[in-house]
């Protein structure tokens, strides 16, 4: 019976993969078919040929080039700026005393419980109001920080020994010759798996470059996908060119880091 159960998980897992994968590989697939193959009937699974001058027919028909530099450009800047606000705030919560501090760490808490749809229209009055519409910074300014890392981090920095900062204290060092020579080499794979996480969320950005950004130059690249399935009209096999070279760079990163996400991800306790 209970080779028959674990027969039945294997099977179910399997089919689970299955209709997982298949809307991404077809993705591909179709990304090098001709436009008769994506649209006959029945559909056609395997292309005849790869077609790859989809690809740069797709670069034609829009500025990808352009959105992939604003997406690096934001994503990466947003990523730097994260880490570095999560390691300084991680850092005070968990090795310095200061009044009201748990006052503080309950009030961050509270903010885990406002999604961000809900305060997304205040941002874009605020960044409307100091005429940041349609610039780089409207992108960055209100990604620069993130309490869910920030309590991520201090969740592992928990199991440092206070004594390593004491000691560090005795001995003359400075707060940030601490962080920089103990706390960050200690904690390198967290930090690594908060900087990986970060740049794709901001990859996949959508909603917050829709609303502050008009011209077509300063689309992101989520942006510039969506715009493009309009402007491409019916040409599905270039939509799908240009979808799987949206999406390329965020798989190639996951496979080339995949067990450092997660180590990080299963030490911090992250779930979901």
């Amino acid at each position: 019976m209970k080779k028959i159960g674990k027969l039945f998980q294997y099977i179910f897992v399997i089919l689970m993969a299955i209709i997982t994968l298949f809307p991404f590989v077809y993705m591909i697939l179709s990304s090098v078919m001709t436009y008769q193959e994506v649209i006959s009937i029945p559909p056609t699974l395997i292309p005849k040929g790869l077609n790859f001058k989809n690809y740069s027919e797709a670069m034609k028909v829009a500025p990808f080039a352009r959105y992939f530099l604003n997406t690096i450009f934001v994503t990466s800047i947003n990523t730097i700026a994260t880490l570095i606000t999560t390691t300084l705030a991680a850092f005070a919560l968990n090795f310095m005393n200061f009044k009201y501090k748990n006052a503080l760490q309950t009030f961050l808490i509270s903010l885990l419980m406002i999604p961000f749809e809900i305060v997304v229209f205040t941002n874009f009055r605020t960044i409307a109001n100091i005429k940041l519409i349609d610039t780089y910074l409207a992108l960055i300014l209100p990604f620069m920080a993130s309490v869910y890392y920030i309590f991520y981090l201090k969740q592992f920095l928990n199991s440092i020994p206070k004594e390593y900062y004491n000691v560090a204290k005795v001995d003359g060092a400075s707060d940030f010759e601490f962080i920089r020579k103990v706390m960050i080499p200690m904690s390198k794979s967290n930090l690594f798996t908060i900087g990986l996480l970060n740049f794709i969320t901001g990859w996949n950005s959508f909603l917050w470059p829709i609303l502050v950004t008009n011209s077509k130059e300063m689309r992101m690249i989520s942006n510039g996908l969506s715009a493009f399935a309009t402007e491409a009209g019916s040409l599905i096999h270039l939509q799908m060119a240009a979808s799987t070279i949206t999406i390329l760079p965020i798989l190639i990163l996951y496979f080339l880091f995949r067990k450092r996400i997660l180590e990080g991800v299963s030490y911090g306790g992250i779930k979901g």
